[in-house]
C-alpha cells in the first residue's frame, strides 16, 4: 500500500471510529447509571438522521440549523423513551428491562418503516463536507476530516458537562450509588432523564454525520452501527466514557484496515468485529479501561 492510500485509509478509520465512539458513549452512560443496555440506542441514531433530513427537505431550513434542531428533538425522543418505556420497569427484574429495550428497538424500527417507508432516501450534506482536501500526497474527502473534528468537540463538551457542572456531579453520584443520591435530596429521575437526553443527542449527531459520510438513510440504518458501537463500549470498558472513545476508534480502525489490507476478507469485516468482542469477553471482560461494577438492585 502506498503512502497516499495509507493516509486515506487512516482518515477513513479515524472518522468511522469517531462515529462509533459517539454512539458508544450513549450506551456506556446509560449502563453506568442504570446497569441497562439500551438496545434502542442505534435506532435513536437513525431518528436523528431522519429529523435532519425532514427539516432540510420539507421545512427548507438551513442545513446547520436543521442539524441543531434534529439533535435537540432527538434528545427529547430519548427522554420520552426513558419516561415511557424504561422508568416503569426500573425496579423490575433485570430481564424485564432487557426485553423492554429490545421491544423499544423493534418498535422504533417498524414505526420508521411504516411512516417513512423502507426506500432509502438521499441525504443532503453541506458543501463544506462535500469537498476534497489534499493531505500530503492523498486526496481525502472533507467529511472524513470534519467528522473527527466535530466528534472531538462534542466529546469535550460532554466531558465538561460531566466533570465541571452540578448536573454532571449528580450523574456521577447516581452512577456510584443511586439510593444514597436519592436520600441526599437529588432528583434521580431528572438526572436519569438528562443522561438519556445527552446520550441521544450524541447519537443524533453521530447519525447526521454518518449520513453525511454515507449520504443515504433508511429506517434500519442504525442496526449495524448500533451493534458495533455496543461492541466498542464493551471493548473500551462499559461504563467508562474514555474507554468508549478508545473502543470506538479501535473498532473503526480495525474495520477499515481489514478492508484495506485484506480486501478478500472485506465481506467478513462484521464477523471480525464481533469476533473481537468475543475475544475481549473471554480474555478481558471489563474492557480496556473498564472496572468491575457492582450490580444495582
Amino acid at each position: 500500500m502506498n503512502l497516499e492510500a495509507l493516509i486515506q485509509q487512516l482518515m477513513n478509520g479515524l472518522s468511522l471510529g469517531s462515529l462509533y465512539a459517539l454512539i458508544a458513549i450513549g450506551y456506556t452512560m446509560v449502563y453506568g447509571i442504570l446497569r441497562l443496555i439500551n438496545f434502542a440506542h442505534g435506532d435513536i441514531f437513525m431518528v436523528g438522521a431522519y429529523c435532519a433530513f425532514f427539516f432540510v427537505a420539507i421545512f427548507r431550513l438551513p442545513w446547520f440549523l436543521s442539524a441543531l434542531l434534529a439533535i435537540g428533538l432527538t434528545a427529547l425522543v430519548g427522554m420520552s423513551v426513558e419516561r415511557i418505556a424504561y422508568r416503569p420497569v426500573r425496579n423490575a427484574p433485570r430481564i424485564s428491562a432487557l426485553i423492554t429495550a429490545l421491544g423499544v428497538s423493534f418498535f422504533i424500527e417498524n414505526l420508521g418503516l411504516v411512516t417513512v417507508g423502507a426506500r432509502p432516501k438521499a441525504f443532503a450534506r453541506p458543501e463544506i463536507m462535500a469537498k476534497v482536501v489534499k493531505i500530503g500526497p492523498a486526496a481525502v474527502s472533507a467529511v472524513s476530516i470534519w467528522v473527527p473534528i466535530l466528534s472531538v468537540l462534542l466529546l469535550l463538551a460532554l466531558m465538561y458537562v460531566i466533570y465541571r457542572t452540578k448536573a454532571g456531579m449528580a450523574m456521577r453520584a447516581v452512577s456510584t450509588d443511586i439510593e444514597t443520591t436519592r436520600l441526599m435530596g437529588a432528583d434521580v429521575d431528572r438526572i436519569i432523564a438528562l443522561t438519556f437526553a445527552l446520550g441521544s443527542a450524541l447519537a443524533a449527531a453521530g447519525g447526521i454525520m454518518w449520513a453525511c459520510k454515507y449520504p443515504q438513510i433508511n429506517p434500519l440504518m442504525g442496526i449495524y452501527p448500533g451493534w458495533k458501537a455496543f461492541t466498542a463500549a464493551v471493548v473500551g470498558g462499559i461504563g467508562n466514557i474514555t474507554g468508549a472513545m478508545l473502543g470506538g476508534l479501535l473498532i473503526g480502525m480495525v474495520e477499515i484496515m481489514t478492508v484495506a489490507f485484506f480486501p478478500g476478507l472485506s465481506g467478513y469485516r462484521d464477523g471480525i468485529i464481533f469476533t473481537l468482542l468475543l475475544v475481549f469477553l473471554l480474555v478481558k471482560p471489563t474492557g480496556i479501561l473498564g472496572e468491575s461494577l457492582k450490580e444495582k438492585v
